[in-house]
């Protein structure tokens, strides 16, 4: 019964998500309060049918109804409570529910905020109302979470235990709220245009509040599943330039250049056209990444589907939005006026030079992650694209950026000195020459790309320094940039530490055998069983040596998950905040003989530091603008009336 009330909510969320379209659409039209009023309701009660779906579903997992398909193929009796619930989203049918569940929020928070005027938001909800349709179509009739299974079995099969974990039961979550939210700057921008005034500035202030949220969102998502892939795969890697990776870094990339454009459109009405073009662009590298997860065209841990009819059907909605959105905006090119004047040295040129260099690192990505796909289909000749390509193509372009991102918050909008914005950096720039030359001095190997790395990561750190300090005495919120900046400098030293200077050992070990790594000597005294509730496992005991003391003891494990008759390496990780030693236990090689993995990473936990960081910037950015809003003065009601 439960699984039929869960389709039945979809089917009305359906019904009121045409009518929030047609409404919002027609309330877009000067007079047309009811029509308003009408997709103002159509959108909580849109909000209220997925919640129930959503619920539904949930708790079809949580009494193992194996009666529907997607909880007997990922959940089983014996899965621990948590990873139950988690199992909702871990597969496409329940991860495209959830993508509803976040749509139907901030459809709802675009209604109860009513930013940027009444017509606006009216146009925005009958965006929102499209496509919300579209993925409810797309849930209906391809990807159903709520299919019957007959006869019915006994027990289910159970989660992918790479899933069972609490990193990416965080992740897809974090992310949908990231690429969802793009999805509400997109609704704005098609709004601005389908009331025909896309040179207003308000549309861009009505929907900055939605590109912070999905920015902080892709932000603490990406770092998620970095550290996810990190401390679960058994690699010592954080990064590893996979192509569903790489779906969730371009839209933060586009998202990170929206934001400064469209701080440039609401300050000075500057670069309209570009900010509408990349609120499209966000949400087209969203479904770009939705395609890429759910197609079947890659194989990763993170793809859920290999049917070729859904990718087709989102390769169509690809097509309808996207199209949709550019075909709009060409209609509306003939009103777009020329920009605002400003001088080469200006704060709008150093926000124009960030967004080509944002777009360029996009444009590198996108071209590593889908020229191997492109020439697999056309040719059938499969090649694979990794780091090397990425180390030429992205990195130089994103280090240009970094060298440039301090400079803008000293420089005036539209016209600037640059010597007077560059003198109280000079402390900043001794600060960068001399991080690089203890580097060369200090550590080895001797590496120019960890100089420079270390190098512009001093110079971030003591702009943002000297920045905040600037701005001392003002409200948290001014000097949230400075501290996103200093979030990309802690990253950036977390990176370079581990990358270049990581020490590693793959060796076969039996009792009492010692393993030197890095700093380290290691002994490993073999293995016992250790069972779980729904796994079998070796547990390893390693002694950290010191002298010829025990300094500490690490577990690693090998499990075998019964249900999915799976192998899975559980990482053991001691950490001092500044180095990662990571120990992965492997093969069995009998004779209590094992192969062991042990990484030695410098900086490593700054790289999720760093990430945080960058998330707490945004955060002040957004509560000081809703602080602000807060506490305007209400317009009186004939004001109102004459603003209509």
């Amino acid at each position: 019964m439960i699984g039929e009330l869960g389709q039945l909510a979809l089917c009305f969320a359906l019904a009121l998500s045409l009518v929030m379209a047609n409404a919002g659409i027609m309330g877009a039209a000067p007079g047309s309060g009811t029509a308003r009023h009408i997709a103002h309701g159509a959108a909580m009660g849109f909000f209220v049918f997925i919640v129930l779906a959503f619920g539904a579903l949930t708790w079809a997992y949580l009494i193992s109804d194996f009666s529907l398909r997607t909880v007997a193929d990922n959940s089983t009796t014996l899965q621990p409570l948590v990873y139950k619930i988690t199992a909702v989203w871990s597969n496409h049918e329940g991860s495209m529910l959830l993508w509803m569940l976040v749509m139907a929020v901030y459809t709802g928070a675009i209604a109860a905020g009513g930013r940027g005027g009444e017509r606006i938001t009216s146009a925005a909800l009958g965006v929102m109302g499209l496509l919300a349709a579209a993925f409810l179509l797309f849930i209906l009739f391809t990807s159903s979470p709520f299919l019957r299974l007959d006869p019915q079995p006994f027990e289910g099969a159970g989660l992918n235990p790479l899933l069972q974990d609490p990193g990416a039961a965080m992740h897809p979550p974090m992310l949908y709220f990231g690429y969802v939210g793009l999805s509400a700057a997109f609704a704005y921008a098609a709004a601005a245009m389908i009331v025909g005034d896309p040179e207003s500035e308000g549309w861009a202030r009505a929907a900055r509040p939605f590109m912070l949220v999905a920015w902080m969102a892709l932000t603490c998502g990406i770092a998620l599943g970095s550290w996810w892939a990190y401390y679960t795969l058994g690699w010592g890697g954080f990064w590893f330039w996979d192509a569903v990776e790489n779906a969730s870094l371009m839209p933060w990339l586009i998202a990170t250049a929206l934001l400064h454009s469209a701080l440039a459109t609401e300050m000075r009405g500057a670069f309209r056209t570009w900010t509408l073009l990349l609120a499209i662009a966000g949400f087209s590298m969203s479904l770009i990444g939705t395609f890429l997860v759910r197609s079947g065209v890659i194989t990763s841990v993170h793809s859920f589907a290999s049917d070729p009819t859904r990718g087709f059907f989102i390769l169509v909605l690809i097509g309808l939005a996207v199209g949709g959105a550019l075909a709009l905006f060409a209609w509306r090119a003939p009103q777009l006026q020329r920009g605002v004047a400003f001088e080469p040295v200006s704060r709008e040129t150093t926000l124009l030079l960030n967004n080509v260099f944002l777009i360029a690192s996009c444009a590198a990505v996108f071209v590593g992650t889908l020229y191997p796909l492109a020439l697999d289909a056309l040719t059938g000749q499969k090649i694979t694209v990794g780091p090397p390509f990425f180390a030429i193509t992205f990195a130089p372009i994103f280090f240009a950026l970094l060298a440039l991102v301090p400079l803008g918050p000293r420089l005036s909008w539209r016209k600037a000195e640059l010597k007077e914005a560059m003198r109280p950096l000079y402390p900043a720039l001794g600060v960068a020459v001399l991080a690089a030359l203890v580097v060369l001095a200090v550590l080895t190997p001797r590496s120019l790309a960890g100089a420079g790395a270390f190098a512009m990561a001093g110079w971030l750190l003591a702009t943002s320094v000297i920045e905040i300090r600037r701005r001392k005495g003002a409200r948290a919120s001014a000097f949230a940039a400075a501290i996103a900046h200093a979030g990309l400098a802690v990253s950036l030293l977390g990176i370079a530490g581990t990358t270049v200077w990581r020490s590693e050992a793959l060796v076969l070990v039996g009792p009492g055998d010692k393993v030197n790594v890095g700093p380290y000597t290691l002994r490993f005294d073999g293995t016992v069983r250790s069972d779980g509730p729904n796994y079998r496992a070796s547990r390893a005991t390693i002694d950290l040596l010191d002298g010829n003391s025990v300094a500490a003891t690490m577990h690693p494990e090998q499990r075998i998950y019964n249900a999915e008759g799976q192998d899975v390496s559980v990482t053991a990780i001691r950490t001092t905040g500044l180095r990662d030693l990571y120990l992965a236990l492997g093969d069995d090689r009998g004779h209590g003989r094992w192969t062991l993995r042990a990484y030695v990473s410098p900086l490593a936990p700054l790289i999720w530091l760093g990430a945080l960081v960058m998330a707490l910037g945004g955060g002040l950015s957004l509560f000081g603008r809703l602080r602000a809003k807060a506490t305007e003065p209400k317009a009186a009601p004939a004001v109102a009336l004459a603003a209509e």
